[in-house]
């Protein structure tokens, strides 16, 4: 479902689920990577990434088919990924090696930098189109973290960013062929490490003060 292991200063994330969508064992796995990597000391940074065509496509809609009673619960838990990651204390990376779709673009944009493969896979945010709103916590995220134009255009029309359309947009900041897009995120994660973890985390809590609110507060308007 997922490996986790160190590189250097570095611990690397790799979702290894298929679509890597949020099943609640997938949810409580990342956790625990997350508890390994809060428990860090020194310079420390983490990288995330996926396998095949595909980073995450987000929510896991079969598992809620299945399981409606707990729809509300479920969102909560899946905001509290978001809001994890952007109070984590440690610079984060997303190494986009596919799609990052709806749920999964959220995920990448709660980390501090993302590198996205060329030549294959969007990112995208196709709620509009498969009926759905956003969570007040999702939507805080996403427009907290993009302009206000782009989260407008992502947001109202499922625009499938390519890797050049998402750097040019600032959805991610480096767009590299697909060999490239684990080493670059690597080293961009590396020369954060020495950062001091608990003043990144700091930093961002306070930066970031009205989405982390919102993703604590009601999953629905």
């Amino acid at each position: 479902m997922i490996d986790f292991k160190r590189d250097g200063d570095v611990f690397v994330l790799r979702f290894d689920s298929g679509e890597n969508r949020f099943h609640p064992d997938f949810l409580d796995a990342v956790g625990v990577a997350l508890d390994e990597v809060e428990r860090a000391e020194g310079p420390a940074a983490l990288v995330t990434t996926g396998t095949g065509k595909f980073y995450s496509n987000g929510l896991d809609l079969d598992w809620l088919g299945a399981n409606k009673d707990r729809f509300e619960e479920y969102l909560h838990s899946v905001n509290a990924l978001y809001a994890r990651l952007l109070t984590l204390p440690v610079p984060t990376v997303a190494a986009l090696n596919g799609h990052a779709f709806a749920g999964g673009g959220m995920l990448a944009l709660a980390h501090d930098a993302a590198v996205m493969r060329t030549g294959r896979g969007y990112f995208c945010l196709p709620e509009v189109d498969l009926g759905m709103s956003f969570t007040p916590g999702m939507s805080a995220l996403i427009q907290g973290r993009l302009s206000a134009a782009v989260a407008h255009e992502a947001m109202i029309t499922g625009r499938r960013y390519t890797a050049e359309d998402a750097a040019a947009a600032g959805i991610v900041q480096h767009a590299v062929p697909e060999d490239a897009v684990l080493p670059k995120a690597l080293e961009l994660a590396a020369a954060l490490a020495p950062k001091n973890g608990k003043v990144v985390g700091k930093i961002r809590s306070d930066m970031y003060v009205p989405v982390l609110d919102a993703l604590r507060g009601p999953v629905f308007f």
